[in-house]
């Protein structure tokens, strides 16, 4: 059986909120026969709160800025050096129920982590990758009728003193680390490739770039 086809859309450094809102007019948009899409994209500065997250996590946002979203999980920072990728996939038509699609998005960064010697794991009850108990992906996933939207967070070559601001993923004193830190790459480039080519295995898409650019209605 063949892959099924996927578009790719690298956009580059943007805001989160127009990101997030082209996310939810591309879902609630989307047909039977609609391509699935992956967005790869950097915010700048931003704490997100998910729809279980409670604002006393987050502990001294100063000057950045703090959203309350609709996807999964509690608060974490997004920042410049961060690698975000957001599978807009259907999942009945990928026959793939939203457990399985968990594992297999944290089973690609864990096999992008090989790439570069780094052994990674899971943690039971705790969404996300950890190197040495330290977390270097997190999770925060929507599924609406069956297609997901948000996605992962993957730590390349960030300031991680934000995290400090926070309970990640409410947790208080939760080490976090990022690739470059553990020897592996600096290039958001080379490690998205990684992780694309990876997403592709575990879900049978065949990925071709398209446009760098979201619905005009969200932008």
């Amino acid at each position: 059986m063949g892959r099924r086809a996927a578009q790719v859309r690298r956009l580059g450094l943007r805001p989160y909120a127009p990101v997030w809102r082209a996310m939810q007019h591309v879902t609630d948009t989307r047909g039977p026969d609609t391509p699935d899409e992956v967005w790869v994209v950097e915010h700048p500065p931003v704490f997100t709160l998910g729809q279980a997250g409670k604002p006393e996590h987050v502990l001294a946002p100063g000057d950045i800025p703090v959203l309350q979203v609709d996807r999964g999980g509690q608060v974490t920072y997004h920042g410049p050096g961060q690698l975000v990728v957001y599978p807009l996939l259907d999942l009945p038509r990928l026959k793939i129920g939203v457990r399985d699609y968990v594992c297999r998005i944290e089973q690609s960064i864990i096999d992008t982590l090989g790439d570069w010697n780094i052994e990674a794991a899971r943690r039971p009850g705790a969404p996300g990758v950890y190197v040495n108990d330290a977390k270097i992906a997190a999770l925060g996933i929507r599924v609406r009728r069956g297609c997901t939207f948000h996605g992962l967070a993957f730590n390349v070559a960030m300031d991680l003193a934000p995290f400090r601001r926070i309970n990640p993923c409410g947790y208080a004193d939760l080490p976090v680390v990022a690739l470059a830190d553990l020897g592996g790459p600096s290039s958001l480039d080379a490690v998205a490739d990684a992780l694309l080519g990876h997403l592709a295995d575990q879900f049978g898409l065949a990925l071709a770039d398209a446009p760098a650019q979201v619905p005009d209605s969200a932008e």
